[in-house]
């Protein structure tokens, strides 16, 4: 989705598009990083990130519909996954 855009979509779009890649890959890290907690009040502080991580993507796709970024079919196809989390 960050390439496409950054590079294929009519006017490049390069902020709201960083802050989906940041906040959007930082899900699955915090989960992994779980998998090697030292405890499980860590276990939990970690998962609860990759929560707030992805109710943060969904924000920025939320955006990025609204203003015309992503396309209703775009949206939705990403936004489900996010949301199901």
């Amino acid at each position: 989705m960050y390439k496409y855009l950054t590079t294929e979509a009519g006017e490049r779009e390069f902020v709201m598009s960083k802050q989906l890649l940041r906040s959007g890959t930082s899900i699955g890290a915090n989960v992994r990083e779980s998998r090697r907690a030292q405890s499980s009040k860590d276990f939990i502080t970690k998962l609860y990130v990759s929560l707030k991580e992805a109710d943060e993507t969904a924000y920025w796709l939320e955006l990025m519909k609204e203003t015309g970024y992503l396309t209703p079919d775009m949206f939705e196809s990403l936004y489900l996954i996010v949301k199901s989390c």
